[in-house]
């Protein structure tokens, strides 16, 4: 199964949802080892359910890079499973 890689050379990364902030915001550990705050464009927020425990690619903002980011994509179980068979995923 074929499934969106994070584009490192645009900065984004991995990272696994680890608590709803409501107003479209998450709380996201990111594969770099930071905490951040990620919200949720109107686009995805739209057509995606995001739950605890979601693999997701995010980018990180600009200005507060270490702190806050976008959230880019989802991944389904199947996905993220086959990211952690493929050794993509180490948490």
């Amino acid at each position: 199964m074929r499934s969106r890689l994070p584009k490192e050379q645009e900065g984004e990364l991995l990272g696994i949802v680890e608590g709803m902030m409501g107003a479209s915001r998450l709380q996201v550990k990111c594969s770099d080892g930071k905490e951040r705050i990620v919200r949720i464009p109107g686009k995805i927020r739209r057509n995606i359910w995001v739950r605890n425990g979601d693999v997701v690619i995010v980018k990180p903002w600009e200005i507060d890079s270490d702190h806050k980011a976008d959230l880019v994509w989802r991944y389904t179980h199947m996905q993220a499973d086959a990211l952690k068979r493929r050794g993509l995923l180490k948490y």
